[in-house]
């Protein structure tokens, strides 16, 4: 049992390939950006994708997969950031509160930095608290490296609302 007050910390990972539908958009940290997108069943935007998993995991409630996996059509095409308003929703929901969210980015494109504080705020807006968003690379070394796809890391900070 976790004892009163005490916080509570998760971490989500999301990965996707990059389509080959030269027409689907990108999104990533609930922006879109330039070039084509990444292949899922939602827009695939791994920063909130992360974001959402690293909330389910400090709530003890669940992933990803569990609350907008395949299996559920009314999600499919979501934005990354309803998602992320949902998953905020249903940990409030379990008797919580959010703390904060960090998100890194992982890949070589595109180039988080450049729109990180639009980024955040978008994110924390869909939260309702603080999100910090960083990116980096893994200087050339897998998927993320050969550009094949993006990768991202989140962890979670909640506590009870009780």
């Amino acid at each position: 049992m976790v004892p009163t007050g005490m916080p509570r910390t998760g971490i989500g990972v999301d990965v996707h390939a990059f389509s080959t539908d030269p027409t689907r958009e990108l999104w990533v940290a609930g922006l879109h950006w330039p070039g084509v997108g990444l292949a899922g069943h939602s827009d695939a935007d791994v920063a909130c994708h992360a974001a959402c998993d690293a909330l389910f995991s400090a709530a003890g409630i669940g992933d990803l997969g569990l609350h907008f996996g395949t299996d559920r059509p009314e999600w499919d095409g979501a934005a990354g950031r309803t998602l992320l308003a949902e998953a905020a929703r249903l940990v409030r929901e379990a008797g919580f509160e959010i703390g904060n969210i960090g998100v890194q980015v992982i890949g070589t494109t595109p180039k988080i930095g450049t729109q990180r504080h639009l980024a955040e705020q978008v994110m924390s807006a869909a939260v309702d608290a603080p999100v910090s968003v960083s990116g980096t690379t893994t200087d050339g070394l897998g998927l993320t490296g050969r550009g094949e796809g993006l990768a991202a890391i989140a962890t979670a900070l909640v506590y009870s609302s009780s």
